[in-house]
C-alpha cells in the first residue's frame, strides 16, 4: 500500500515538474521582452546582463518620439469594429445555418469555413489591387472589410456550434407564450450563447490586434496598426531591441488584459455543451 501511494506522488511530482517546464517555456520570451525593454541601448546588446537598473527610456521613446498613441488608436478602431460587426453577421448566419433546413446546407457551411483556411499572403495582393482601385488603400474601412473576411467565417463556425447546443424546445416555448422567432432570438438564445460570444470575441480580437501582414501591405501611415511599426526599428545600422521590445509589451497588454477581464466567459464559452445529463 505504501509503496503504492510512493508511486503516485513520486508520478505527482514529476508530472508538477513538467508542468512548471512547459510554463516557463511560455513565460520566458514574453519575460525576456519586457526585461529587454528596461534596458538601456548599450544593455541590450548584451543579453548576458540580467542585473541593471531598469529605465523607462524605451517607452518614452516609442510614444514621444514614434507617435505610439496613434497606431494604438489605430488598432482600436479597427479591432473594435471588425469584432462587433463579425459578432452580429456571424451570429446571425450562424444561427440560420443552425436552426434552418435548406439544401445543401453543409455545403454552404464547409465554403464559409473554407474561407478562413485562405492564407493572408494568398489574398494580400488581389485586396491591394482592389483598394488601390476604389481608393481606399491606408484607410480603416479597407482594413475592416479585409479583416472581416477572416473574422466573419471564423464567427460562424464559432457559434453554429454553441446554438446547436441549445435545445430549439426553449425557443418553441417561447413561441408559444407569445414571442416572434427574432424575440425569442434576443429573449432566449443570445442569454444562453453569452459565454460562447464572449469567447468568440476574445479570438476575433486577438487575431485582429495582432494580424501583420495584411496590415503591412495595405497601409502605409493613416491607417498602420501597432504590430506593424516594429518595422520602423530595423536599419542598416542594426536592429534597436529596446524600443522594438516596448512595442512588443504595448501591443501584448491590453489584449492580455482583455483576456484577464473575460477569462470566465472564455472558459464558459470553451466549455458549452461538453457535458450532457
Amino acid at each position: 500500500m505504501h509503496k503504492i501511494k510512493r508511486k503516485r506522488i513520486f508520478k505527482n511530482i514529476i508530472l508538477d515538474i513538467l508542468i512548471a517546464i512547459v510554463v516557463i517555456a511560455c513565460i520566458f520570451p514574453f519575460a525576456w521582452m519586457v526585461m529587454t525593454s528596461l534596458k538601456t541601448r548599450v544593455q541590450t546588446i548584451d543579453p548576458s546582463v540580467w542585473i541593471f537598473h531598469p529605465t523607462l527610456e524605451n517607452y518614452q521613446s516609442i510614444f514621444q518620439k514614434r507617435n505610439l498613441f496613434m497606431y494604438i488608436k489605430n488598432s482600436t478602431i479597427v479591432v473594435s469594429l471588425t469584432t462587433l460587426i463579425s459578432l452580429i453577421l456571424g451570429t446571425f448566419a450562424a444561427y440560420g445555418l443552425a436552426r434552418f433546413r435548406f439544401p445543401r446546407r453543409e455545403d454552404i457551411a464547409f465554403w464559409i469555413l473554407s474561407l478562413r483556411m485562405l492564407p493572408p499572403m494568398a489574398v494580400v495582393i488581389p485586396f491591394f489591387l482592389l483598394g488601390r482601385f476604389i481608393g481606399l488603400l491606408d484607410t480603416h474601412i479597407l482594413l475592416i472589410i479585409v479583416y472581416l473576411s477572416f473574422n466573419i467565417p471564423f464567427t460562424v463556425w464559432m457559434m453554429r456550434g454553441f446554438i446547436e447546443e441549445i435545445p430549439q424546445e426553449v425557443e418553441e416555448a417561447a413561441w408559444i407564450d407569445g414571442c416572434s422567432r427574432i424575440q425569442g432570438l434576443f429573449r432566449v438564445v443570445f442569454p444562453l450563447i453569452l459565454p460562447g460570444i464572449a469567447a468568440t470575441a476574445i479570438f476575433c480580437v486577438i487575431q485582429s490586434w495582432n494580424e501583420f501582414a495584411l496590415a503591412f501591405f495595405l497601409t502605409s501611415f493613416n491607417a498602420r496598426t501597432v504590430p506593424t511599426t516594429v518595422t520602423f526599428f530595423l536599419s542598416v545600422l542594426g536592429v534597436i531591441w529596446g524600443e522594438m521590445a516596448a512595442v512588443g509589451v504595448v501591443a501584448t497588454a491590453p489584449v492580455l488584459l482583455f483576456a484577464l477581464l473575460v477569462q470566465k466567459y472564455l472558459v464558459r464559452g470553451l466549455t458549452l455543451g461538453a457535458l450532457k445529463s
